[in-house]
This record gives structure tokens, C-alpha cells and sequence, in this order.
């Protein structure tokens, strides 16, 4: 069973950073691609941003710039760097990694940004 465990959430005010870090049991080379999505309430779970197996990133329009997923292979970690961070930007954020059909998730961490 792989576990992710997500950290690094928080209350911060718009402007500024956060890195939230997502440890895996096992090494992060073993899934296809690892990334973070996030839920606000009443909303629907959407990617923030992902990594593949290749080191090819992706991010949603609305992070671009602000945002970066990295990964540390020695950790067994993916890392989000968010910075310049909005009201907006309020939300749960978890970790998934994939492995062929199979997504496995984090807890999720909770990153509010006051105004």
C-alpha cells in the first residue's frame, strides 16, 4: 500500500509563500507521474500542477509563474513552492501519485490565504 503524506499547509497572508511537501513510502520513480490538486469548499477537486515520470511539468493557467513542483529523489518527496499567493488559493490541497490505472492520495493540507 503506498502512503503519501502532505505538509507544509497553512494560514498566510495574500503575497505570501508556502511550500508544501508530499512524502512518499516508497520511491517517487516507481509512479508514472506525481502531482497536486486542490478542493475549496463547494468546488470540485482541480489539478494545480503535476510531474511525470520524465521531469515534464504542468501547471493550471492560474498558477502559472507562481508556482513550482520540484521533486527530491533521495526524500522520496514532490514539493509545491507557491508564492505571490491569493485569497483564491484557499483550499485543500492533496497529493497523488500514479502507477498505470491506479491513483493513490495524501491526506491533504489546508492552505488558507487572507486578504
Amino acid at each position: 500500500q503506498v502512503q503519501l503524506v502532505e505538509s507544509g499547509g497553512g494560514l498566510v497572508q495574500a503575497g505570501g509563500s508556502l511550500r508544501l511537501s508530499c512524502a512518499a513510502s516508497r520511491s517517487i520513480f516507481s509512479f508514472g507521474s506525481m502531482g497536486w490538486y486542490r478542493q475549496a469548499p463547494g468546488k470540485q477537486r482541480e489539478l494545480v500542477a503535476d510531474i511525470t515520470l520524465g521531469g515534464y511539468t504542468n501547471y493550471r493557467d492560474s498558477v502559472k509563474g507562481r508556482f513550482a513542483i520540484s521533486r527530491d529523489s533521495a526524500k522520496n518527496t514532490v514539493y509545491l513552492q507557491m508564492n505571490s499567493l491569493k485569497p483564491e488559493d484557499t483550499a485543500v490541497y492533496y497529493c497523488k501519485a500514479r502507477e498505470r490505472s491506479t491513483d493513490y492520495w495524501g491526506q491533504g493540507t489546508q492552505v488558507t490565504v487572507s486578504s
